[in-house]
C-alpha cells in the first residue's frame, strides 16, 4: 500500500513559478513509475513528466522546456518544478505511482494560472 501527498499547489500570475511536492508513505526506491499528472475542468487527465525505475525521464511537449521532475529518495518526495506557466497549464495535478503492479493516486493539487 502507497499513501501519495501532494503540496505546493496555487494561484501564480502567468510567467511564474511553482513546485509541487509528492511525497510518499514508504520508500519510492523501488517504484516502477513515478510521474505527475494533470486533468483541467471538461479534460482527460494527462501524464506531464515521469520517471521509470531505470531513472529515465519524460515529459509531454507542452511543458518541455518549462518543467522538471526531480526525486529525493532519503524524502521519499518527488517534485515538480514548473517555470514560466501558463493559463493552459491551470488544473488539478496528481501524483501517480506504479508499485507492485499496482497504480496509486494522490488526492491532487490544484494549480490556477491567472493571464
Amino acid at each position: 500500500q502507497v499513501q501519495l501527498v501532494e503540496s505546493g499547489g496555487g494561484l501564480v500570475q502567468a510567467g511564474g513559478s511553482l513546485r509541487l511536492s509528492c511525497a510518499a508513505s514508504r520508500s519510492i526506491d523501488n517504484m516502477y513509475v513515478m510521474a505527475w499528472y494533470r486533468q483541467a475542468p471538461g479534460k482527460q487527465r494527462e501524464l506531464v513528466a515521469r520517471f521509470t525505475i531505470g531513472g529515465s525521464t519524460s515529459y509531454a511537449d507542452s511543458v518541455k522546456g518549462r518543467f522538471t521532475i526531480s526525486r529525493d529518495n532519503a524524502k521519499n518526495t518527488v517534485y515538480l518544478q514548473m517555470n514560466s506557466l501558463k493559463p493552459e497549464d491551470t488544473a488539478l495535478y496528481y501524483c501517480h505511482a506504479l508499485f507492485n503492479s499496482r497504480d496509486y493516486w494522490g488526492q491532487g493539487t490544484q494549480v490556477t494560472v491567472s493571464s
